[in-house]
């Protein structure tokens, strides 16, 4: 059998010397015990060798390295948002805003009036008013569609004057 203890002091010395980062140790002991019906059990718990024949199997030294700090916060903190530079980015933000605005009333216009051409043919195969409304459905969607952009964009905008 070999030793371990002089391992173990080696890794102790190196943990513990001059600007070493503190680590936590444990060691583990592994031991095979015997009960009295000569069946094997390997423990590292003392309280499984009560009143059995046991011997040192293993020793091991589990190190734990410790967590790198955090890096220190500059001086003078997170980045500030100047009050010009605030205004510049809410200004240009308003102003993307109106441009959509603007390519969704279009679109909404354009929606309308296909819808409108759509709504006055009528085919001959559409004897039945509910194959009407099929083929008129994806136009009214994309009306809808339409409606429901703007409406939110003028809620944007609205929000973004605040």
């Amino acid at each position: 059998m070999y030793s371990v203890r002089p391992l173990i002091l080696v890794a102790f010395g190196a943990l513990t010397g001059a600007g070493a980062i503190p680590s936590l140790a444990q060691v583990t002991e592994i031991y095979k015990c015997t009960d009295k019906g000569g069946r094997p059990l390997y423990t590292s718990d003392k309280k499984d060798m009560d009143g059995k024949k046991c011997e040192l199997v293993s020793r091991e030294v589990n190190v734990v390295p410790a967590q790198k700090p955090l890096p220190a916060p500059r001086a003078g903190g997170f980045p500030r948002e100047s009050p010009s530079d605030r205004a510049f980015a809410k200004g240009r933000q308003r102003s993307i805003l109106e441009q959509e605005l603007t390519t969704e009333e279009g679109l909404l216009v354009q929606a309308k009036q296909a819808l409108a051409e759509q709504e006055a043919i009528r085919n001959g195969d559409e004897r039945n008013y509910a194959r009407v409304l099929e083929r008129l459905q994806p136009y009214k969607d994309n009306v809808d569609l339409h409606q429901k952009n703007i409406e939110a964009l003028k809620r944007e905008i609205g929000n973004s004057s605040r």
